[in-house]
C-alpha cells in the first residue's frame, strides 16, 4: 500500500490528536501535557526508545529500521509550542486556556510527526535509524537550540534533520522549499535615550529626548535605505516608543525605543548591529544627550544546504506532483540551529485557504495531514531504503 494511502487511513485518527492538542495549548518550555502525551504515544507505538526532558521539555523518540547496516540516522522534528494569543475560530474544539492558542499549527505539526512515527514503527521498512524529535518553545524561546545545547545530535548520532512547517495561502498539501538562506535572523534591540527633562514652555532649557528619538527612528531606516546593498534583504523596526513622562506639559527625560532587525546573511546581521550603535550614540551625542544600545542576537538565518533541499524537493514532488520555489521569509525559525549543526532541509506544506499563522482565527487545516505524514515516512524510507 502507498504511504499516502496508509495515512489517509489513519488521518481521522491524527485528527483526533491534533484536535485535542488545539484544545490544550501551552506555551513557550511548558509543554508538560503535551510532552507527556506525546511520550506516551511513542511508547505505545513501540519506539525502541523515548527520552523525555530534552532540552527542558522535549521529547525524543528512536525508531531503529528492520536492517541498520547502512549505519544511517535521520532526525525528523516538530514544534510543540502554542502563542500568548486568544482565540477567536469559533471551533467546538477552541482553546480552553484564556490567552494561549495554536495559531501557527504547531498542534499539527505535532500530529503529523506522531502519525509517522506510529507508521515506522509498525513497518519499519529502512536500513538504518530515525529520531523523531518534539520541541518546545520555538515561539521565541529557543528551544531548538537548547535541545542542541543537551548533546541531542551527538547522544543519538544524527547525521541529517529535517523539518516541516504549514503554510496558508497555499493548496493544502502541496509543497514549497528553497535551498540556502530561507528565513531571517532576528534580533531585538532596546535603546535607552537620555536628555534634560524639562518644562515643555521651556524646550531651550532641556535636551529633548523626545526629538532626539525621532530623529532615531527615522535615521535607522537609512540602514536599508543606503547602508546595504539593495540586492540583500535587512528589515529594522521600531516597534515601540515609551517616554519616561505621560503629562502634555513636561518634555521627559528618556525614551526607550525597542524593535527588531531581520536579515539573511552574517554580514547584513553585523553591519546592522554596527550601524544601530553608531546612529544611536552619534545623534544623541550632537543632540547633547547619551544613548545606551542593547542588541540581543536572537535565532540565526536558517539555511537549507543543498543536496538534502533537492532530495526533500523531490520527496515532496512524488507526494503531491510538484514541489514550488519557496519565496525567503523574513519571519524567524529556530529551526535553524539545528540546521547549524547537521545538513537538513526544512519545507512548507500548504495549509489551503486559512487565515494567517499568528491570527486569533487561524487553525490547522487537518485536510493536510496524509501529505505531512507522507512526506516525513518518505524521507526515512528513501533516504535509508530497506535492502
Amino acid at each position: 500500500m502507498p504511504v499516502k494511502n496508509r495515512f489517509a487511513e489513519l488521518q481521522a485518527e491524527i485528527t483526533e490528536w491534533r484536535r485535542d492538542l488545539h484544545e490544550n495549548p501551552e506555551i513557550l518550555f511548558d509543554t508538560h501535557r503535551t510532552s507527556a502525551i506525546v511520550a506516551e504515544k511513542l511508547k505505545a507505538f513501540g519506539c525502541d526508545e523515548v527520552v523525555e526532558g530534552i532540552g527542558r521539555t522535549g521529547v525524543v523518540g528512536v525508531i531503529k529500521g528492520k536492517a541498520n547496516g547502512s549505519g544511517k540516522v535521520i532526525g525528523l522534528r516538530a514544534d510543540m509550542d502554542a502563542l500568548p494569543i486568544h482565540e477567536q475560530t469559533g471551533l467546538d474544539y477552541a482553546s480552553k486556556t484564556d490567552g494561549a492558542m495554536h495559531a501557527c499549527g504547531h498542534d499539527g505539526h505535532t500530529a503529523m510527526l506522531l502519525g509517522a512515527a506510529k507508521y515506522l514503527s509498525e513497518t519499519r521498512n529502512f536500513d538504518g535509524t530515525v529520531v523523531v524529535i518534539f520541541q518546545p518553545a520555538e515561539e521565541g524561546g529557543g528551544g531548538g537550540k537548547e535541545m542542541c545545547d543537551d548533546g541531542m545530535m551527538e547522544r543519538w548520532g544524527i547525521q541529517e534533520v529535517y523539518g516541516m512547517h504549514n503554510w496558508p495561502g497555499h493548496p493544502t498539501g502541496s509543497f514549497a522549499i528553497r535551498p540556502g538562506a530561507f528565513f531571517a535572523a532576528t534580533d531585538i534591540f532596546e535603546v535607552e535615550l537620555e536628555g534634560k527633562g524639562g518644562h515643555a514652555a521651556k524646550p531651550h532649557e532641556t535636551v529633548d529626548s523626545t526629538v532626539m528619538a525621532a530623529q532615531v527612528v527615522l535615521a535607522l531606516q537609512t540602514i536599508a535605505a543606503r547602508n546595504a546593498d539593495p540586492v540583500d534583504q535587512v528589515v529594522v523596526s521600531v516597534t515601540s516608543f515609551e517616554t519616561s513622562s505621560k503629562a502634555f506639559n513636561v518634555i521627559p527625560q528618556r525614551v526607550t525605543l525597542r524593535g527588531t532587525v531581520r536579515t539573511m546573511s552574517n554580514e547584513m546581521r553585523d553591519l546592522a548591529e554596527t550601524r544601530i550603535n553608531e546612529i544611536c550614540t552619534g545623534i544623541s551625542a550632537t543632540m547633547g544627550g547619551t544613548a545606551k544600545v542593547d542588541y540581543t542576537r536572537n535565532y540565526p538565518v536558517m539555511v537549507n544546504t543543498p543536496e538534502q533541499t533537492e532530495f526533500a524537493a523531490e520527496v515532496a514532488k512524488s507526494i503531491s506532483g510538484q514541489c514550488d520555489d519557496a519565496p525567503l521569509v523574513m519571519g524567524g525559525e529556530d529551526f535553524a540551529f539545528m540546521l547549524e549543526e547537521r545538513p537538513g532541509a526544512y519545507i512548507l506544506v500548504g495549509n489551503g485557504d486559512t487565515a494567517a499563522v499568528h491570527h486569533p482565527e487561524y487553525n490547522f487545516n487537518d485536510e493536510a495531514i496524509p501529505a505531512g505524514c507522507s512526506w516525513w515516512a518518505e524521507i526515512v524510507e528513501k533516504r535509508m531504503p530497506a535492502a
